[in-house]
Parts: structure tokens; sequence; C-alpha cells
């Protein structure tokens, strides 16, 4: 595991995935260059909220008003100043194999699986209630079409221990992924599951629901250009599914396929898969990282992510609510899956 696929206590980040020589993950050398200088979150666990929350706060517990800080124009992003992917959390923890992932056919080879846990406390920036949480990854290799292909699976966890009856909570992993081995993913071929996403108001709050996205056909392929087509955009896997129909705990349903990726030049293939309803899809343009440590400096388009995730502000929408939702008793869940080859 420690050759290809690395992991760090800070943000429960994944520091690199290498797949035939080039690592396909934006990232540092050291975690101590992650804390200075990872603006963009590269590679980090989001929580306790990802994406936006609407004017920086939420009613909950009975009407109860919560309020949090401001830090993208007048909206919350990503958990507030010091969200779940700037905690150091506890591990990794080695806690055995584990061969099948639910979702994904035949045994894995390797299967080694390592365990990141957090305690987030009540009030921890402004969101009430205790929660204890925990992220699994486990990586091996499986044999799909003759090719061996690297299997990076991520499960959450999270659990309202005490402090208050209910929470929000919406979690993914921030992860800038390029194929090129070189500075720009131009040249990348995409293709989404989807063509359905939230129409986002100028600070990336969705103004209506699941809505057809016209600008580029996203379910045939596309090939990234050196600035267009720029995508920042929440995609919505199932539109004909109700939202309210998601459950707090997504693990039992279906692991979905939600974006393959490939460079013809370095022959790198890359498949996202879920059980979330929804993904962000962001094609970086506001990545602005110096050269540190030996790393060169990232710019603008140098990766793109896939962010699976509950619907962006579901919880100040009346019929998304429950999505993000979390009461004591209840455990919040979710699985993301990528898969890596090369031709």
């Amino acid at each position: 595991m420690a050759d290809e696929i690395s992991f760090l206590p800070l943000g429960a980040i994944i520091q690199s995935f290498k797949v035939g020589g080039i690592d396909i993950v934006q990232g540092f050398p050291t975690q101590e260059l992650y804390a200075e200088h990872n603006s963009p979150h590269f590679g980090a666990t989001i929580g306790r909220v990802a994406n936006r929350i609407s004017d920086a706060k939420v009613q909950l517990n009975g009407g109860k008003a919560y309020s949090f800080v401001a830090n993208n124009g007048p909206n919350t992003l990503h958990g507030g100043n010091v969200g779940w992917g700037k905690r150091v959390w506890k591990g990794p923890k080695p806690v055995g194999v584990r061969k099948n992932i639910p979702g994904i056919e035949g045994e894995l080879q390797g299967g080694e699986t390592v365990e990141f846990t957090l305690t987030s406390e009540d009030g921890d920036e402004g969101f009430p209630g205790e929660v204890l949480v925990k992220v699994f990854y486990t990586v091996g290799k499986i044999v799909e079409n003759g090719k061996e292909v690297t299997v990076l699976s991520q499960e959450y966890e999270a659990e309202l221990v005490g402090g208050a009856e209910e929470t929000v909570i919406n979690m993914t992993n921030h992860s800038y992924f390029n194929l090129s081995g070189k500075p720009s993913i131009e040249g990348t071929v995409v293709q989404l599951t989807t063509d359905s996403y939230l129409p986002l108001s100028e600070w990336g709050i969705p103004t209506t629901g699941p809505t057809t996205y016209s600008k580029v056909p996203t379910t045939t392929p596309f090939t990234l250009g050196a600035q267009e087509p720029d995508f920042d955009d929440c995609f919505i896997v199932d539109p004909s599914a109700s939202p309210s129909s998601v459950p707090i705990d997504t693990r039992g349903l279906p692991l979905n396929k939600l974006v393959s990726a490939y460079h013809p030049e370095s022959k790198i293939h890359l498949e996202v898969l879920s059980t979330e309803p929804a993904f962000q899809f962001y094609t970086g343009k506001w990545i602005d990282v110096p050269a540190v440590g030996g790393a060169p400096a990232r710019g603008s388009r140098s990766g793109f992510c896939v962010e699976p995730s509950r619907f962006v502000n579901a919880i100040n929408v009346d019929d998304w609510r429950s999505q993000m939702l979390l009461k004591k008793g209840e455990k919040f869940g979710a699985r993301i899956v990528y898969k890596a080859w090369k031709e």
C-alpha cells in the first residue's frame, strides 16, 4: 500500500495515488506543507458539511438558529475556517483486510484497510452536537478485462453522540486528479454518468431543482481543453428519484459510476464510483499553489475534482433537508471508490 497510495493524519488526506509510475492526485511531500499551502483542499476529507451552506446559517433542534463563519462570500464552505480537512485525525490505524468492496466485482488482491477517527466537538465551527467520525480506506487490486486495476475504497461513518438531538453532516473527499503526468489536465477525455445538475447562483447555491446541463453533452466523452469547458457544478445521479428518499446512510445503496476519465498520452484511466446521490465536478480553475518543498507550482486546471455528496445546501431546502439531517441514534454513512489503471 505504502508504495502506491499514502495517507496523512491531517485531514485524513489522500497524499499520493500512483498508477503506472504517475501520481494521479495533487499533493505535497509533507504534512507541514499541506498545513501551510493547501488552500485548494488537495486530498482532504471534507466535513462537517462539504460544499456550501447558504447565508452561513441553519435551523436545527426545534427551530434553533445556528450561525457559522461566512468564508465563501455570504456562505459557509467546506465546514468553516477549520473544517475536518484541516483537523489532525487519529490514524492511520491498520484494521485488517477487506477482500470485498460492495459493488465491486471480484475479490481484491491485497485489501489492506486503515481507519482514521476524529471527535468533532459540540460547537465545532459552530455546529451543534458531538460527532464521532470514521474514515476507512481499503487498497487492493482486481483484474478487469485483462487489466490490473488499482482500487481505493473510502467508507465514511459518523454518529451524533451528545450535545444535541440533531446536527447537519455532508462528507466528501477533495482529491484533485491529473492523469496526464503534466502540469495541466488539458487533453483529458471525460464522461459523466448524468446530464442532470443543480443550477447555481453566483455564490454556488442551487436556485432550483435538477435541470438538464446544456453547455456540453456530458454523457458522451468530451475533452478538457486548456481553459474550457469550465466546470464547478453539482450533478445529480438520478433526477427521477425523490431527493427526500436519500437515506442518511447511503452505504446500502448501489455503487454507481459517476465519472470516467482517461488521458490518451499517458494511457491512464480513472473511474469514480459512489453510493451518494450527487457529485461536484470541478475543473480546478482557482488552483493557485506556489512551488514548495520540491513540489512544482500548481495553477489553474492542474487537477479536476469529483466530490460525491448530498445535494448542495440540502439542509436549507425542505425537500432535500433529510439528506443531511443526522439525528441521535442514527449513523451517517457513504462510500466512494476510485478505480485506476494504465493501458
